[in-house]
């Protein structure tokens, strides 16, 4: 899939983002610290104030901050473990619905991330974004002209989504039981929660599903 133009008519839509809901990022990215001569002291829903130098624990500037997860992302962040559960409940949303994975990463490395998707039995189309994510997913929701599901980690994405798509059905799911307890629950999310047991529930009782 590479636009809304394959997006199939008529049929539900659920547009899943990757980071924190699909995979491990959080893990991922603190496995890979001790060798970058930083360590996350998390203190809240950042990373810009909670990644510090190991060397005088000062924190890392957003610039810095950016560089390091760029680098991070075209390395170690293509190959993650999966957030339990997310294997399973998306294959068994999948026969009643099109499932997009909607991320946040450079145009070359989405057939990378497909790879570890698909490595943990999460094998659907992937279409990197850049940016806030409303009008991406607008436009794949005006595509598909049917109930529309978002589910993304990140607050200002929901936000995006509930301004550039009226009707769009969001859940707010954060894997990470730390950052879970750290995160604000999205106001246009029907739901916030850190298990997809309570979401595949949720999203299904959306589409009718039995």
């Amino acid at each position: 899939m590479s636009a809304e133009s394959d997006i199939r008519r008529g049929r539900p839509l659920i547009v899943v983002d990757a980071d924190e809901v699909l995979l491990r990022f959080l893990e991922g990215l603190e496995a890979w610290r001790p060798s970058r001569e930083s360590f996350l002291d998390l203190q809240g829903y950042k990373l810009t104030g909670n990644i510090r130098r190991t060397a005088d624990r000062e924190p890392l500037d957003q610039p810095a901050v950016t560089e390091l997860l760029k680098t991070f992302h075209a390395t170690a962040g293509l190959d993650l473990m999966p957030v339990a559960g997310a294997a399973e409940a998306l294959a068994g949303l999948a026969p009643h619905a099109q499932i997009v994975v909607l991320t946040n990463i450079a145009p070359e490395l989405a057939d990378n991330r497909r790879a570890n998707l698909k490595a943990h039995g999460i094998d659907y189309p992937v279409l990197s974004n850049s940016g806030l994510k409303g009008p991406a997913f607008a436009r794949l929701a005006m595509a598909a002209a049917a109930p529309a599901v978002f589910v993304d980690d990140i607050p200002h994405h929901h936000a995006s989504v509930a301004a550039a798509h009226r009707g769009a059905h969001q859940v707010h799911l954060v894997a990470d039981p730390r950052l879970f307890a750290a995160a604000t629950p999205a106001p246009e999310a029907a739901l916030f929660t850190s298990d997809w047991r309570e979401a595949h529930r949720h999203i299904a009782g959306v589409l009718g599903l039995p």
